[in-house]
């Protein structure tokens, strides 16, 4: 199946750059892009991609508020945000407000094809150790954990919360399997059960999530 990709840039030679690149994917066409946040929010309700690149500084709508209004309108679709550095403050924003990761502009034409195909097929935690970092540093930078998320984490059993933990430091559903010596099959399930019980729409914000409650700790604090 083809996937369905919107860009949304404000620079027109990243817009074309990308589009070329992509559509040279046997399973990756470029629908539309767009020119800035309204733009985009407007383009995804015409054309129903499966993923957008999203770069987070533009001018009418930023790229933060622009995820925010497409994810809650439609959970189904991936949000990719595009950033010039790795540990940009925006960029967990963007997570919280419902990003499925993000990428470096510097991507090489195959790690941009990679990303797209990694979150439009459900799996959010690109490039784990970059992503984990960057979730570290601006959870620590926000404070202490936030008691109304944390009332939630009572309805997670004991073995959830260890998933949720390994989740959060970037382990996959393999690595998780084999730390707790149990099929990897039964770390899917313990993956879906724990989105579903704390209103999470994938393993980026449940890490994001672990992180502002307290559930992990960044290094060193």
């Amino acid at each position: 199946m083809t996937i369905r990709v919107l860009i949304a840039d404000d620079q027109m030679m990243v817009r074309q750059g990308f589009t070329v690149l992509l559509n040279t994917q046997p399973d990756i066409e470029v629908v539309g892009q767009a020119v800035d946040g309204l733009d985009a929010v407007a383009r995804v309700a015409e054309l129903k991609p499966d993923v957008v690149l999203m770069d987070i500084r533009m001018p009418e709508l930023g790229g933060i508020e622009a995820t925010r209004r497409i994810t809650g309108d439609d959970p189904a679709i991936r949000v990719l945000v595009l950033t010039t550095f790795d540990l940009d403050e925006y960029v967990y924003e963007a997570l919280r407000a419902g990003a499925s990761g993000f990428l470096l502009k510097d991507a090489s034409a195959d790690q941009l094809a990679e990303a797209v195909r990694v979150v439009a097929g459900g799996d959010a935690l690109l490039s784990p150790g970059i992503t984990r970092r960057l979730i570290a540093e601006f959870s620590r930078l926000s404070g202490p954990p936030r008691a109304p998320l944390k009332d939630r984490v009572g309805t997670l059993t004991e073995r959830e919360t260890e998933v949720l933990s390994l989740v959060a430091q970037g382990l996959s559903n393999a690595e998780i399997a084999r730390e707790l010596v149990v099929a990897e099959q039964t770390v899917k399930t313990h993956v879906s059960r724990i989105l579903v019980k704390l209103g999470l729409r994938d393993r980026t914000q449940a890490a994001v999530y672990a992180y502002e409650t307290g559930i992990v700790r960044p290094a060193g604090y």
